[in-house]
């Protein structure tokens, strides 16, 4: 990401974009949620070690970040750190709490400027580092203020895990005399970040066809599509590819459509 590329969606360079890519802005999915799968094979091909893998997704993120800007993407979540990823070798999960930090400390002030507002979706549990914790809440306390992209980083993240945790807390809620009853709504609630929106297109890169516990609450009518694209290659270019499919898809929501 530099200065000169699309600090926001209105200008000459966004424009051009959107242009060269006939993306109909009048129908954009609102959030876009992202599995960034296939660093480790990106890797391997290569005969690199895995962390070159992570190392090279980092631009693919934040050019994917700038195409949303450019196309007026309102919210955009990915998936960093699942529930899950604690099962993996040591050494990688610690490579990854530290490479987390860094990006945090290379890029907040730049998607600060860029008018984005960060946000944080998962556990922040004894398992997280202090220092990462603390960085996290910083870089959402700089850019709370902000209008533009709403940009949700899931770390230490499970759909399942979410669902039950909202759950007990509405349960916690009726045992308390303040609600009646457990019921979708009291879930909504108490989801780790309530004022998100539905997703309306969940993407995977890499070619695996599966939505890996991600965001299972908010992507029930979700617009599913999976990319065979290794996410360290995955460009702008490959995301407005993706909304262009998108857009010429019909969604019904369980009606019969038009």
């Amino acid at each position: 990401m530099t200065p000169d590329e699309f600090p926001s969606p209105t200008s000459a360079a966004a424009r051009s974009f959107v242009e060269q890519h006939d993306i109909d802005l009048s129908r954009m999915p609102a959030h876009v949620a992202v599995i960034m799968d296939g660093n480790g094979r990106w890797a391997n091909a290569r005969g690199l070690p895995r962390q070159a893998g992570h190392e090279a997704g980092e631009p693919a993120l934040f050019d994917v970040v700038e195409a949303a800007i450019a196309l007026t993407v309102s919210d955009l979540t990915v998936y960093a750190f699942s529930t899950e990823n604690w099962q993996r070798p040591a050494r990688e999960v610690a490579f990854l709490m530290q490479f987390n930090r860094q990006l945090l400390e290379r890029r907040g002030a730049q998607l600060h400027a860029r008018n984005v507002r960060v946000r944080f979706v998962g556990r922040r549990d004894e398992r997280v580092p202090e220092a990462l914790l603390t960085l996290m809440a910083e870089t959402e306390t700089l850019t709370a203020h902000n209008t533009g992209l709403t940009f949700r980083v899931a770390f230490n993240y499970g759909g399942q895990a979410e669902i039950a945790d909202a759950a007990l807390a509405a349960a916690r809620e009726v045992c308390d005399g303040v609600r009646d009853t457990v019921d979708e709504a009291a879930i909504a609630a108490h989801l780790y970040d309530p004022s998100m929106p539905p997703v309306d297109l969940l993407l995977r890169s890499s070619g695996e066809q599966r939505i890996s516990n991600f965001l299972l609450w908010q992507a029930a009518y979700a617009e599913l599509l999976f990319v065979d694209t290794t996410w360290p290659d995955f460009t702008r270019d490959t995301f407005a590819a993706a909304i262009r499919t998108y857009q010429g898809r019909t969604r019904r929501f369980g009606t019969l459509g038009r």
